[in-house]
């Protein structure tokens, strides 16, 4: 089985773009949408939020990723918790199916047909969606009430199954779950708990089924989840994350790896430039040089053999300074897996 290059989400918006200009735009897609009703007309939403969800899109697919995640360029949370808060408003914290929606993803199954005859391929599109209990998280808190935490989870399997998409320009390869506080700062569920809601929310059929962790200190959890296929950790700006994985685990459990191969905390290369001298770095040097993603990538390849299926940036690229160097970044680790021996 070949070794898939996929990216976690989040990309700048261009320069061009007013951030106010393009939230009110995506507000006004959803709102829509979540009608029924086309947003064709709507020039300002054509402009600011269509467009722009389209160019990142094909810039992405241009680095040479193999799978590309739709791009993120709202907030994580607030993409679905405005969902979630509207439904509470009705006495749930279930959203209506109906409205369960990612409008990134409807626009590109909108603009699969063209960019699919201008590459000749099919498109391979990731959806990341926030996870149940980080959702619970910022919504809720950490007390636990089970029958709450369970709607969160199929609130979560409603947009996973709204996010499917399947045509002979365009099919969703991949869902990944985004659960960065896992191992950190978690809900007071106890395991049995935590692995009804997660085999609810990832109840999701004919896809790759990631769940995308910021830390392995629970991994051992979820390798008991039989909805899980893909354990995604970060590796570059954390290499011992790696070594909290063995072959042998991955095998007992028939689960599969992704592994950050570059780094993307922005933050932290950009103090570490700062240290050298370099105040204003350049593109060239915020992203990591081709052989240091390459040995990554081998260091992962001999640890886990087969059991390989992604590999990428580390986490998402929101935070970086332009789409010029986020795209020089994925660039770079496309290349460093195609070119490695």
């Amino acid at each position: 089985m070949s070794i898939l290059v996929d990216d976690v989400g989040s990309f700048p918006l261009p320069a061009s773009v007013d951030r106010y200009a393009f939230n009110r735009a995506r507000c006004l897609a959803y709102q829509t949408m979540a009608r029924g009703k086309t947003i064709a007309r709507d020039a300002s939403v054509e402009r600011n939020f269509c467009k722009v969800v389209v160019d990142s899109f094909k810039m992405k697919l241009a680095s040479g990723l193999d799978v590309v995640n739709y791009p993120q360029h709202y907030d994580m949370h607030e993409q679905f918790a405005e969902a979630i808060r509207e439904a509470t408003n009705q006495g749930t914290y279930l959203v209506d199916e109906k409205k369960a929606l990612i409008p990134e993803i409807l626009v590109l199954k909108e603009a699969a047909k063209t960019i699919y005859e201008k590459t000749g391929k099919r498109l391979r599109l990731r959806a990341c969606i926030t996870g149940p209990m980080e959702l619970y998280l910022k919504e809720v808190g950490t007390t636990v009430y089970e029958d709450v935490l369970l709607m969160f989870a199929e609130t979560v399997r409603r947009f996973a199954t709204n996010s499917l998409l399947n045509s002979k320009y365009i099919k969703t390869e991949v869902l990944s779950l985004d659960e960065p506080s896992f191992g950190f700062q978690e809900v007071a569920a106890n395991r049995d708990t935590k692995s009804r809601v997660l085999e609810r929310a990832f109840d999701v059929k004919g896809i790759t089924r990631q769940i995308h962790l910021h830390s392995p200190s629970r991994i051992i959890d979820l390798l008991e989840i039989d909805n899980v296929d893909v354990l995604a950790l970060e590796c570059a700006t954390t290499p011992k994350n790696m070594e909290i994985v063995t072959r042998k685990m991955l095998d007992a459990s028939d689960k599969r790896i992704r592994v950050g191969i570059s780094r993307t905390d922005i933050d932290g290369i950009t103090a570490e430039l700062r240290e050298k001298g370099l105040i204003a770095p350049a593109p060239d040097e915020l992203v990591e040089k081709m052989e240091t993603i390459r040995s990554r990538f081998e260091v992962a390849q001999k640890r886990f053999g087969d059991r390989l299926a992604f590999v990428g940036p580390d986490c998402g690229l929101g935070g970086w300074p332009s789409q010029k160097a986020a795209r020089l970044l994925l660039r770079r680790t496309a290349r460093a897996v195609k070119t490695s021996s």
